[in-house]
């Protein structure tokens, strides 16, 4: 019988994560320097770094401003479900930004506009509290919002998303302060009206240690009389 030897990357990070699933370290404390937390279990920085990284990874802990080590406090959950993302606490709010921009590639060919089309891009955040919790980018053609001022309020007649789990982009994780070890699903959504034109496409990004998909199968068949 072969007996398998943990790393000690794996035995600290084992015994970090014990101390705070029983509460003794507890949200928002800050953990000893790296120096001082090697030199208790005896290993290399890098190894102790290492052994961090995990629990990075599994949201447990985090780094501010890239010195300090912290408990992660417990995360707000977000429910993204038929083309909405829903915050399911009051704690969590939304913030959002214009930009005015024509649609090139990829965009040009997801909205099905010509390139150089003018657009709207609604960068949208959900903080808890001052942290950004996932964010969204959402593009809408420029003429279709002089012409309905509240298409955001009007339901959709048709559209399809693609969900993809992956590692955040440098700008995606410094935007949301995550590491970029954390992975994240990216959802690309696109909305079209009754006519089958679209009006909007859209592109969130959400971190899977705070995120629920929630998708409904209805079943359409029907049973043929007798």
């Amino acid at each position: 019988m072969v007996t398998t030897v943990p790393f000690r990357r794996d035995t600290i990070a084992s015994d970090l994560r014990t101390q705070i699933t029983t509460g003794h370290l507890k949200p928002g404390e800050r953990l000893p320097s790296e120096l001082k937390l090697a030199a208790h279990y005896k290993v290399s920085t890098p190894t102790l770094r290492n052994a961090l990284a995990l629990l990075q990874t599994e949201g447990l802990i985090e780094k501010h401003h890239g010195k300090s080590n912290y408990i992660r406090r417990p995360l707000r959950r977000l429910t993204y479900t038929g083309g909405i993302l829903t915050p399911t606490h009051p704690a969590l709010h939304v913030t959002v930004r214009t930009t005015q921009l024509q649609a090139h590639g990829p965009l040009a060919i997801l909205l099905k506009v010509p390139p150089g089309t003018p657009l709207t891009e609604f960068l949208q955040i959900v903080h808890e509290g001052e942290f950004p919790h996932s964010l969204a980018r959402i593009y809408v053609p420029r003429d279709l919002i002089s012409t309905e001022p509240r298409w955001c309020d009007h339901r959709p007649a048709e559209g399809w998303d693609k969900v993809t789990a992956r590692l955040p982009t440098p700008e995606e994780s410094s935007t949301l302060r995550i590491p970029l070890t954390l992975a994240v699903l990216a959802i690309t959504r696109v909305s079209s009206d009754e006519t089958g034109r679209v009006i909007e496409a859209a592109h969130l990004v959400l971190p899977g240690d705070r995120t629920d998909a929630l998708f409904t199968i209805n079943d359409t068949t029907e049973e043929e009389s007798t």
